[in-house]
């Protein structure tokens, strides 16, 4: 009976101090995951803004030409989480890629657990093995992580990352940001006949001893229309519900490759 007793007050003792601790932690794990800004997601404030946009202008080039997003995201700190479950977690939160094919890379880092992780969808498996990501990764990445170069280590995955899926499109890459609009200049040849009649109406009027003045009026309201006309990229990245592309509900299958630093 003592014994039972004991056993009782002994479980009751660790229910009292171990549940709250557990609690706690499933609460810190579980928090909401933050929304996407970007192909670049600098939670940590840990990026330069050289190297953003730097790594901006690839990813974004990259996102044009292939449809395949690759995104960076750093955090502070991911409250207690296993780090490969919370990055597997988060891509299929952000559904990375176009759903379907799945096509999409995730390059993460949380600086206080000083983790890493380069997580593949379904789609680029094939072209992105783990071992390959793990190579990126202790070649690339991890040396410049464990001297705090974050802006370094992160543009380092994201050129190698980019230039495998780059090559198997069959493009290339040019490390510029893509342009959003082309201002184009009408030729001056489309004036022509508007300055004709002008000439062909001031003649007339003179000569019929009428006022001419307002002829500036209606030469500006003939070039009312404007003298540029706009074209090319069309302004965002589309498809990341956000208005800059490339988030559509891809899954990840658990691929890739990460480590401490």
């Amino acid at each position: 009976m003592y014994y039972y007793s004991r056993l009782k007050y002994t479980c009751i003792f660790f229910l009292l101090v171990f549940l709250p601790m557990l609690i706690g932690t499933q609460v810190h794990a579980d928090r909401p995951f933050p929304k996407p800004q970007g192909l670049v997601n600098d939670f940590a404030n840990v990026i330069p803004p050289a190297y953003k946009q730097k790594i901006v202008a690839i990813t974004g080039e990259l996102l044009q030409k292939t449809g395949t997003p690759v995104v960076v995201v750093t955090m502070p700190d991911i409250g207690g989480a296993e780090y490969n479950d919370y990055a597997n977690r988060l891509y299929s939160a952000w559904g990375l890629g176009k759903k379907g094919e799945d096509k999409g890379i995730l390059i993460f880092v949380t600086i206080k657990e000083r983790k890493m992780r380069i997580e593949t969808g379904y789609g680029v498996e094939g072209i992105i093995p783990d071992g390959l990501a793990g190579e990126i990764r202790d070649r690339y990445m991890i040396p410049y992580l464990k001297q705090d170069k974050f802006g370094q280590g992160l543009l380092n995955g994201t050129v190698a990352v980019a230039q495998i899926v780059a090559k198997d499109s069959g493009i290339e890459l040019t490390g510029q940001a893509p342009v959003k609009k082309t201002l184009k200049r009408r030729s001056g040849l489309s004036f022509l006949p508007i300055i004709l009649i002008i000439f062909f109406l001031v003649f007339s009027s003179r000569r019929r001893g009428g006022s001419w003045l307002l002829f500036p009026l209606l030469l500006m309201g003939m070039g009312g229309g404007g003298r540029y006309g706009s074209g090319g990229f069309g302004g965002s990245f589309g498809g990341f519900g956000g208005g800059f592309g490339g988030f559509g509900g891809g899954m990840s299958g658990g691929g890739g490759a990460g480590g401490g630093f």
